[in-house]
Parts: structure tokens; sequence; C-alpha cells
């Protein structure tokens, strides 16, 4: 994995951020042209990090897996450049360059599902079909469950890694460390503390993308 991530930066980035769809939302009949087609004002996919910041814009570099979408019969008459492509591969790396455009991006498409079968928990929503795809009502719940769903995931490096990097020093910055004897106990110096503080905010500079709230967060963080 880190040596994965690694060939997604560049520039003093060492940070990607993970995303995921889990199921990929996806009606059931629909293709995919059809669906990223849906999405077109903001991705499908989730920030799996707890930081508040959900939307990203714009990245760096991604790389996107997405599983379990049967590929469709192009339409007759396209009425896309989506339903153009010839195949899934080519819609989401059209779809990737629509919505990040500029960005580094690979893309894969697997035929085969995530298997949802015992002992996978079974806390999906009763508009899931027994493939993992949606429907447009609720049909009851299903003694058999959800068996297989389709997922997308994402490692991106993208500026929302400035905000979480930069909060991530601003929280240790106001913690109090010389009140945790066991912290340097286990043989961290206060100076190694504060030089990884710095590094810290050094990385998180590197994801800036301009001179807006960043920079006066940046200005806030300092002391």
């Amino acid at each position: 994995m880190m040596h994965f991530a690694d060939s997604l930066t560049f520039s003093g980035r060492k940070v990607v951020a993970a995303w995921a769809a889990l199921p990929f939302p996806a009606l059931s009949g629909s293709s995919l042209p059809d669906t990223l087609s849906a999405h077109q004002q903001d991705v499908p996919w989730k920030l799996l990090s707890s930081w508040r910041e959900q939307k990203v814009s714009c990245c760096f570099a991604q790389s996107v897996v997405l599983r379990g979408i049967c590929k469709e019969r192009p339409a007759s008459q396209p009425r896309s450049p989506l339903q153009s492509c010839e195949s899934p591969e080519q819609v989401l790396q059209q779809y990737l360059h629509t919505q990040f455009p500029g960005a580094f991006s690979t893309s894969h498409v697997l035929q085969q599902p995530c298997a949802t079968r015992p002992p996978f928990p079974q806390f999906f929503s009763p508009l899931l079909t027994s493939r993992g795809f949606l429907l447009d009502k609720a049909q009851g719940s299903s003694s058999a469950g959800v068996e297989s769903i389709p997922v997308l995931a994402a490692l991106q490096s993208s500026p929302i890694l400035h905000s979480l990097l930069s909060g991530l020093c601003r929280d240790l910055r106001a913690w109090n460390v010389r009140r945790c004897s066991s912290f340097f106990t286990a043989g961290v110096e206060q100076d190694d503390f504060q030089e990884a503080l710095e590094e810290l905010k050094t990385l998180s500079q590197c994801y800036e993308t301009g001179f807006g709230a960043d920079r006066s967060e940046d200005e806030a963080d300092s002391d």
C-alpha cells in the first residue's frame, strides 16, 4: 500500500485519502453511463476519514477501482459522451477526466462484485436487491439478504488533505504533551515532537492550491 500511495504523490506530498461507495449507487437494470450521468455535480463516493469536509472538487492524482458492474450494451443512439464509450473502463475514465480535469487518473473495472454472504453483517437498506442494486421502493426484507454488492474504492491525492493535515497539526499543538509522562518515557523528546509538528505543517502546505481560506487557516495555526 505504501508503494502504491507513492505512485500517486509528487511535489513533496506523501499522503493520499481513501474514498469508497459501499455499495456503489446503481439502480437495478441501469447502465454505468446512466449511473454516472446522475452524479455530474458530485462524485458518488465518500471520504472514509471522519473529517468534516466530505466534498472534493479537484485532485492531483487518483486511482479508482469499480467492481460488480456488468458490461452493458451501448445505447443505439448515444445521448451523452459517457454513452458513446465502448467499454466500462472508458466510461469510468471519461467520467474521471470530466470531474477532475488535468488530474492524473488510473481506473479499473472488474465484473466480480464484493461478496456479502454470512458472516458479513446485513446492515443494508431494504432498498437493495440481493445483488446490491438500488430499487425504486423497498420490497420488504428478504430471508436471503444481500449476497453481493457493487463497490467503488479510490485513493486520491487532493487539496482536501491540506485541511485534514493542518487540522491534525492544530489539534496536536493544542494538546499539552507535558501532562502525559508516559509519552516521553517511551523515548520521544520534546524537541523531536516539535520538529514532527513542523514537518506535519510543511506537509499540509504541499496540498494547498491558492491563497484563500487555506492560507488564513495556516496563519491561525501558527504560534
